[in-house]
């Protein structure tokens, strides 16, 4: 038998030996955990039956620690009371046990992770505070979710729905205040900001919170993020709407606190839950999978089991379920790997002992790295899904359903995930499948129910009632007073853009109080950009008139929408564009003059050549036929040419040569035309290059920023800008000129020029705009008045309002619909032609190769002995008839044997015989 035994023991070893390593390197019969929870909470009640109920399925589960059973020490401990709850917390300490589930006060959190890194013994808390890093508390293991995630997505939230500033409500602790410190960085992320932040201690009276929530209502934000625990927010909500803040135009936004209240709590009360109807608040998202349902069938027996039948599983059970989880495999690879559980005395702890902290009772886990290394490694799906911890040592894939808050239920209406950092309709599990897409434009939620039962979106702000008047800085302007001034009789401030500021205000839904006050003495125009930083400043809640929207203006404040597009043009003096009697000239530039009777001559040389063997019109002395070929070509001007055309390349070419005859002649008298009834305006500037170019001054108005931009953007020397104050000034100095102590031009914007030129006939614009703009008015940065005004001016614009009220104020003369307009007098270039004489001169060198080419054939058929003269004279001779050649050719072949064909030439086969003069012919004849 023994020998039986020993035989079986040999062949386990062999051929089991990790089954045998793995009994012989098993754990301790019993292994403690601690717990630091709250048990008059609801969390902490949640707390205690999840980690009750994850101890009894892992000692009954023998795939897990190998019979190793697996105890819980609870400690209780007070939350608010953070010296007490500090005290009791290290008190636990004192007890050897691996590793802690909690604490779940993040205040207590903070001060146990200290003892936990000096003692090495892992915290698996699911604490919220972002700031319980893993780089200053290397043994904190965040099980749950970080207030860092919920509060981007609080932030996108808020900027989904185009909100910019907000109010926080906190409570005055580790949690409320490092959590409202993510919200804001957040916040900042998406441009938006906190714009009134309140904190409240653990211990404030009912009273303190009504005069609190008195004090936000005041406020302009009615977008409310409330971050408290559930005993102090449901009171917050309670009050809120007996002060009628839970209705039209306000937004509450509850962080997950609340969720996790109404999840665990079946009996929540009716006037409770009444008083919280349109109120949006965040829940850890937690996928549906078998685990999941299996906790929550079984979860009302393990509620009654350890008294807390009054509770339900909410998110934080989840995560303490899987705390556990995470705990006993952690251990079960801590036992397979070696490890063992031993304890040794701190020398520091033992000097440091007092009479009520027993510090030397303290012992350090001797192996607590090993544990710790473990627990991040863990990776299975649990209760609360994947069960992965980062580098950062987060759960990896945070993410959080939205929640309405709906007659009695809640109703999620879409879901954030810090996959994509979007909202949207999709559950977050599904997208972990796709590569992330992180496109502003996909994000979308379901329709949400706000306070006042209402699906509109609110406004997310309104005009604080007990707010001082604005105070708005209005230039007090010396010239071109149609568009802003102050009447020194009355004191009233009007114009073109306090006109356009009164309608828009008149179309927001809330009233404004303001006053206006004029910024400049009134004898010359103020320093617009002065008026800019003192809206910056806040010396002036707003500045409005005829600001002009700049790149380094919009660098310190915000604008409003355009109510008028401007740019800058420049002005020059003008004259009558004929003052000469070579007026018929101008049309065409020198160089088209030129080519174009050069091409006159070209096309009568190419049609004589063409016409000259077949048509006795192009035949006779030289001097007939040099008067013949400038005739020819300068009457098909006016298509009154009297030679005929015989030859079929000379019609192709004439036809060529008549259509650009037509299109020249009608260019021509276009132009003379518009020159002689127009009476074009003439100036020395044609545009910016001849600005920048010259030595000359240039002037400007006075606080206008053509100042800087010429200086800045065009590189003009500041030595050569004059300041100009009025429109007179700007027409003396464009009429004495830079030779006499004016300007060669004056830079201006674009509505004061249209004014200007209403009066004064003898200035033009020169070139066109070189710089588009508009005139807005200013506010503070983030302002939510700048955006309302802005809708506001769009209204105007859309229904004509602006235009109206610009034909009120800016009235143009007379002269301006003459002279307004600098007609640009370039004449007509050789470029505009350029393809017409290419297709001619083409027309003509092909017709020219054509005929030598015919030429050629027929000078070597007749001619056998050749040279260039003979060919030359060929060509020259002209034509014989047809009949006239068939006789020469029959002549030919009657004469004598002794002449051979081959020794006439050309010219003795078109020259008719001569007759041969006898004795008998001339007696006949006398």
């Amino acid at each position: 038998m023994e020998i039986a035994f020993l035989t079986l023991l040999v062949l386990s070893l062999l051929l089991f030996p990790s089954g045998i390593c793995k009994s012989l390197a098993a754990g301790p019969p019993v292994v403690n955990i601690g717990s630091i929870l709250q048990f008059n909470s609801t969390t902490g009640g949640v707390a205690e039956v999840a980690i009750r109920a994850a101890l009894e399925d892992i000692n009954s589960d023998p795939t897990v620690l190998n019979g190793t059973t697996l105890k819980v020490k609870i400690k209780d401990t007070n939350c608010f009371d953070g010296f007490l709850g500090m005290v009791q917390g290290l008190q636990f300490m004192e007890t050897d046990v691996i590793a802690i589930v909690g604490p779940q006060c993040s205040t207590i959190s903070h001060i146990i992770s200290y003892a936990a890194n000096e003692l090495r013994v892992p915290l698996m808390s699911f604490a919220s505070d972002a700031t319980l890093s893993t780089i200053q508390f290397p043994f904190f293991v965040r099980t749950g979710s970080s207030d860092l995630y919920q509060m981007a997505a609080v932030a996108a939230l808020v900027d989904y729905n185009h909100w910019k500033i907000v109010t926080a409500i906190y409570i005055d602790n580790d949690y409320g205040r490092n959590g409202i410190i993510a919200l804001d960085d957040a916040l900042t992320a998406k441009r938006c900001k906190i714009s009134y932040k309140v904190s409240f201690p653990s211990n404030a009276k009912r009273s303190e919170l009504i005069n609190l929530l008195v004090g936000v209502s005041y406020m302009e934000s009615r977008v409310i993020i409330l971050h408290t625990g559930a005993e102090h927010g449901l009171k917050f909500f309670s009050m809120a709407n007996q002060l009628n803040m839970m209705g039209n135009g306000y937004v509450w936004i509850a962080t997950d606190w609340l969720s996790a209240y109404l999840d665990a709590n079946s009996s929540v009360p009716a006037d409770i839950i009444s008083g919280m109807q349109g109120v949006l608040t965040l829940r850890p998202h937690i996928p549906n999978s078998k685990m999941k349902s299996n906790l929550i069938s079984k979860w009302s027996r393990q509620s009654h089991k350890y008294n807390h039948s009054d509770l339900r599983v909410n998110t934080y059970g989840f995560y303490v379920y899987d705390s556990v989880w995470a705990l006993a495999r952690a251990l079960d690879a801590f036992f397979g790997d070696g490890g063992r559980i031993s304890f040794s005395n701190d020398s520091k702890l033992h000097h440091e002992a007092g009479e009520t902290l027993h510090l030397e009772a303290m012992s350090i886990f001797d192996m607590g790295n090993k544990l710790l290394e473990n627990i991040r490694k863990v990776n299975f799906t649990g209760a609360s899904g994947k069960v992965q911890f980062d580098a950062s040592g987060d759960l990896i894939h945070p993410a959080y359903d939205i929640i309405n808050l709906i007659g009695n239920g809640m109703r999620t209406v879409g879901f954030w995930s810090n996959y994509s950092g979007l909202l949207s309709t999709i559950s977050p599990e599904a997208l972990y499948s796709k590569p992330p897409n992180t496109s502003l434009a996909n994000q979308n939620l379901y329709d949400v129910i706000w306070p006042g039962e209402t699906a509109q979106r609110p406004r997310g702000w309104v005009f604080p009632s007990n707010a001082k008047e604005l105070k708005i800085g209005v230039p007090n302007r010396f010239s071109f007073k149609e568009f802003v001034t102050e009447d020194n009789a009355t004191g009233s401030i009007n114009g073109y853009c306090i006109d356009v500021f009164t309608q828009a205000l008149s179309l927001l839904p809330y009233p404004v109080s303001y006053k206006l006050i004029p910024f400049g003495s009134g004898t010359e125009n103020p320093s617009y950009d002065k008026l800019i930083q003192m809206v910056e400043s806040n010396e002036f809640d707003a500045a409005i008139g005829d600001i002009a929207i700049t790149m380094s203006r919009t660098v310190a404040i915000d604008f409003t929408q355009p109510f008028i597009e401007t740019g800058l043009v420049i002005l020059a003096p003008v004259k009558k564009h004929i003052k000469t009697s070579w007026a018929f000239l101008q049309p065409f530039t020198l160089e088209m003059w030129c080519v174009t009777g050069l091409f006159f001559l070209i096309v009568g040389v190419v049609v004589w050549v063409l016409e000259h063997r077949i048509n006795e019109d192009f035949r006779g002395p030289p001097s007939q036929q040099i008067i013949t070929i400038f005739w020819f070509s300068f009457s098909t001007l006016f298509f009154s040419h009297r030679e005929d055309i015989r030859s079929t390349l000379g019609r192709g070419v004439l036809i060529i040569w008549l259509f650009v005859v037509l299109i020249i002649v009608s260019s021509y008298t276009a132009s003379l035309t518009s020159i002689l009834t127009v009476q074009q305006l003439d100036t020395s500037i044609k545009g910016i290059d001849d600005l920048k170019s010259s030595d000359d001054p240039v002037g400007f108005q006075v606080g206008s920023f053509a100042q800087d931009y010429m200086v800045n953007e065009l590189n003009i020397s500041r030595s050569r800008l004059r300041a100009l104050g009025s429109p007179q000034e700007y027409a003396d100095a464009l009429q004495l000129g830079p030779k006499k102590g004016g300007v060669m031009a004056i830079v201006d914007e674009r509505p004061y020029v249209e004014l200007f030129l209403s009066t004064y006939c003898k200035i033009a614009v020169a070139g066109s705009d070189f710089t588009s703009r508009g005139w807005g008015f200013a506010f503070p940065r983030d302002s939510p008045l700048q955006v309302d005004l802005s809708t506001a001016i769009l209204s105007l614009s859309e229904n004509g309002e602006l235009q109206r009220i610009r034909d009120k104020w800016v009235k143009t003369g007379d002269c301006t619909t003459d002279n307004s307009e600098f007609v640009d007098s370039d004449q007509l270039r050789l470029e505009s032609f350029f393809g017409l004489f290419l297709i001619c001169g083409v027309a003509c060198v092909l017709a020219l190769l054509i005929y030598f080419g015919i030429m050629l054939r027929k000078y070597l058929k007749h001619h056998p002995r050749r040279s260039l003269r003979r060919f030359i004279s060929f060509v020259h001779s002209k034509e014989p008839p047809k009949n006239m050649e068939r006789r020469s050719m029959s002549l030919l072949r009657s004469s004598t044997p002794t002449t051979p064909m081959s020794s006439l030439t050309a010219l003795d086969i078109e020259r008719p015989a001569r007759p041969v003069r006898n004795d008998s012919a001339i007696d006949m004849e006398s």
